[in-house]
């Protein structure tokens, strides 16, 4: 059995609580800030801040440490475009014919369809993949604990770094998301999880006239 190795913990920063509650009221507030952007600007992102944003999320936490995501960064215009041609065909197929009217009916306050012109006009598009499972050195089958969960909190931690910087973002989840496997050249264990596509909004940029619950709706004390 390999040998459990520990080492002291010496990142870890504490903070007197007044300096504690300021630091977090700061921080729920700068994340209320964040929406949901669908109009990009073409304006270049600086490849340094994506990687700054990416290494963030890289520290997330995930089952036995595994960490299963895989990022890849598009900037390259062929591939955005290739990347848009198979999403909005993907999405054709579901407002079409694959998703019910009730789900339809949620849509209708966002305002979105098939067609998806950010996939090309945003500097940055960001495939997050997941492991199913890897290969060892030996080429030996390794599973993967908890893949969905640990990508998950990777992935809204990419979001909190890229907003926290001064980028916009969307979440984009064609279904099924395949075509990005065969567009980007990701090997059949990975499952594409998220689009997430980043940029500097458009000015004056609109956004959907919808609010966030408070927290009392979402959360109990007990």
């Amino acid at each position: 059995m390999r040998e459990h190795v520990r080492r002291p913990y010496t990142e870890y920063q504490r903070f007197p609580e007044a300096e504690m509650q300021c630091r977090a009221a700061a921080f729920a507030a700068e994340l209320r800030r964040r929406r949901s952007v669908r109009d990009f600007s073409a304006e270049a992102v600086p490849r340094r801040l994506i990687e700054s944003c990416l290494d963030a999320a890289g520290s997330a936490p995930s089952g036995a440490n595994q960490q299963p995501w895989r990022f890849v960064a598009v900037a390259d215009p062929v591939l955005k475009a290739r990347i848009r041609a198979g999403a909005e065909a993907e999405e054709r197929a579901f407002y079409a014919q694959r998703a019910p009217q009730e789900w339809l009916d949620a849509l209708v306050p966002l305002g979105t369809d098939a067609d998806k012109p950010f996939l090309e006009h945003a500097p940055w598009l960001i495939a997050i993949f997941y492991e199913r499972f890897a290969y060892d050195s030996a080429g030996r089958k390794q599973k993967r604990y908890y893949p969905h969960e640990s990508v998950g909190i990777a992935s809204g931690m990419l979001i909190a770094a890229l907003h926290h910087a001064g980028l916009a973002t969307l979440t984009h989840t064609p279904s099924p998301m395949g075509f990005l496997n065969d567009i980007l050249g990701r090997p059949p264990h990975e499952m594409a999880y998220l689009l997430l596509v980043t940029g500097y909004p458009v000015e004056n940029c609109t956004v959907p006239a919808i609010e966030k619950l408070p927290l009392s709706a979402y959360c109990e004390f007990r």
